[in-house]
């Protein structure tokens, strides 16, 4: 009887074939026990009933016989199995009709006949089941149901007999997982077919606890899946039923993953259910601690290529989700110790940064490249070896490096940019047919080593800050006490006795001023009048000749720059090389700090100096009446 148990007299299948258009030789999934089983379990049955003494163990019969018993084993259960139950409306149905003593007298009874035979025990199990639980079936990888159906329908007491003869057949369930896969196989086959219900409970619930066992034959089980190409059922319960494993355990999970369903992403059946997979593996397991070292450069990079290389083999939507995973899958790549694992990362991510990529792919290629450097200090031995030859891609990293630079150089950094220096006059010098990539690395090696370039202490900058700050605090000082007179530092200045010589200073200087003042007030003006009337004249002549000369100078000033610009481009890199970098430097602190003088002191200086001398100006001119 086609999907009766196989203790209830089933029709022998042959493990050795799957049937079907398109379909190929596929390997046995259990060894003898079959052929013990399916010839002796009826003459053992009727010996019994005559004798009423069950035999020790059933006899081992030739291969050659194997046509006769399958042909009596089909006259037997015709008589004792009675007519096949109907299907129900729905699993739920079923497993409640599900009569658990019947079950469990039919397990009994096998193990009684076969002691020292578990593959018959849990075949059994899963035939009985399959049998009994017959109802409407449902696509291959039940995208209806969670992803624990249909074992999590299962009661708590058909989960204890089940797992109860699991455990006293632990070592035959790598056998029987791979019967399961080929019994679920060859009922596709059919055209009515049976639904699988039976198989995929005892699947899950053989790998509920012995995940490992779906990972021992990956490489089998992806010749099925390349055999069978052209049966999309048949690949995706195969997917499913290896799948169940990382429900379980991370690690196992993506072992099947990266085995079984990388090779097959680029398939058009295949890649949804690969991708839903994977989506649904990692929100599972947020704890990514447990997959660490289970993704390396060869997996790597083939995801990274689908998620942003346009025109691959996946659709936009497939490519925007696998996108959206990428940065977990980064940071499984990565590991725990990326310090010590990018170097075997960089010259993937290097060669593939060319100037042509997608800008998306280009970003993310240029900073993984900077994650590299910045995490890993071997990646730029790395990047040293491979620089002559990615010379386009080491401009756009350099490039990269120049904008992104925060002040926070590394010393290996700087040893390895003027390395390429040196490596771009030595091309240079060659007559490298690469002129123009040669030309872009040296300007950004240039660029960035003159950011790169360190600053000493600033003593200047310390001692300005501290006469501001005296400035500031004396001011502070007069202006909280009301006057000079009452401030602190005026009583430390009296106490010290300093105080009056500082007094008598500032009136004849005060006084020294207002009597300039004046005597600039009477002679400025009669001065001015004479200067001017003098001094006009030569004045605007030499105006004159000075525009006439400014304007000739520009001109043989603005054709020699166009000289020096078209005629000698060597000039203005050797005097840059040969200048003295301390040189540079100090001109540089010079430049800044006559900046900040400008702005901090000079600028409110003369501001106060102008308010002083307009209330002095007031004074004067309120006290001369």
């Amino acid at each position: 009887r086609p999907g009766a148990p196989a203790g209830c007299g089933a029709q022998p299948r042959s493990p050795g074939r799957v049937s079907g258009p398109g379909a190929a030789p596929l390997p046995p999934p259990i060894a003898t026990s079959d052929t013990i089983f399916e010839l002796g379990f009826e003459k053992a049955l009727k010996k019994q009933n005559k004798e009423q003494v069950p035999p020790a163990s059933a006899p081992e019969q030739p291969p050659r016989r194997q046509h006769h018993a399958g042909k009596s084993t089909r006259k037997a259960s015709a008589n004792d199995a009675g007519v096949k139950p109907g299907k129900c409306r729905s699993l739920e149905e079923a497993l409640r009709a599900l009569d658990l003593a019947d079950l469990q007298k039919e397990l009994d009874k096998s193990q009684s006949v076969f002691p020292e035979n578990p593959s018959v025990w849990v075949k059994d199990l899963a035939g009985y089941l399959n049998y009994k639980l017959q109802a409407p079936r449902s696509d291959p990888l039940l995208s209806q149901h969670p992803h624990d159906y249909p074992y999590c329908l299962v009661s708590k007491e058909l989960r204890s007999i089940i797992r109860s003869l699991l455990g006293r057949s632990a070592g035959v369930l790598e056998l029987f997982f791979d019967h399961c896969i080929y019994t679920m196989l060859q009922e596709l086959d059919k055209a009515p077919g049976e639904s699988l219900h039976g198989y995929r409970i005892c699947i899950q619930a053989v790998l509920l606890d012995r995940p490992k066992i779906a990972t021992t034959n990956l490489g089998k089980y992806l010749e099925v899946l390349r055999s069978h190409q052209n049966r999309p059922a048949k690949c995706l319960t195969v997917l499913w039923a290896l799948g169940q494993a990382g429900f379980t355990d991370l690690h196992e999970g993506l072992k099947v993953w990266l085995g079984v369903m990388l090779p097959v992403l680029g398939i058009k059946s295949l890649s949804p259910y690969a991708v839903a997979y994977l989506d649904r593996l990692l929100m599972m397991h947020p704890n990514l601690t447990k997959g660490f070292g289970m993704i390396g450069p060869k997996d790597f990079f083939p995801l990274l290529d689908f998620a942003f290389m346009p025109n691959n083999s996946l659709p936009p939507s497939l490519q925007e989700q696998l996108r959206r995973l990428y940065p977990r899958l980064k940071v499984l790549a990565f590991g725990a110790k990326p310090e010590t694992t990018l170097h075997t990362y960089f010259p993937s991510f290097l060669s593939r940064a060319t100037p042509s990529c997608p800008p998306s792919m280009k970003k993310e290629l240029l900073t993984s490249l900077s994650q590299c450097l910045s995490l890993d200090p071997l990646s730029f031995s790395v990047w040293r070896q491979l620089y002559t030859k990615h010379l386009s891609q080491s401009s756009l990293l350099l490039n990269h490096l120049l904008e992104s630079w925060d002040g926070s150089g590394k010393k290996a950094l700087q040893e390895t940019v003027r390395s390429f220096k040196v490596t771009n006059e030595e091309l240079v010098a060659r007559g490298s047919h690469r002129d123009q990539d040669v030309a872009a690395c040296d300007a950004a090696c240039q660029d960035l080593l003159r950011k790169m370039r360190g600053r000493g202490f600033p003593w200047s900058r310390l001692l300005l800050v501290l006469l501001v700050f005296a400035a500031g605090f004396l001011l502070h000082d007069v202006r909280t006490h009301g006057s000079f007179q009452a401030s602190s530092c005026a009583r430390l200045l009296r106490s010290s006795g300093v105080l009056p010589a500082v007094q008598h200073l500032c009136q004849k200087l005060s006084q020294g001023c207002l009597e300039g003042y004046r005597w600039l007030e009477q002679i400025v003006p009669a001065c001015g009048s004479r200067a001017v009337a003098v001094l006009q004249p030569p004045l605007e002549l030499l105006w004159a000749k000075s525009v006439e000369v400014a304007l000739a100078l520009s001109q043989h000033c603005s054709a020699l720059l166009s000289w020096i610009r078209d005629d000698l481009p060597w000039a203005s890199e050797w005097l840059w090389s040969r200048f003295p970098e301390s040189l540079l430097h100090f001109a540089e602190c010079v430049r800044e700090l006559l900046l900040f003088l400008v702005r901090s002191c000079l600028l409110p200086l003369l501001e106060w100096a102008a308010a002083a001398l307009e209330r002095g100006w007031r004074h004067c001119l309120d006290s001369c009446g």
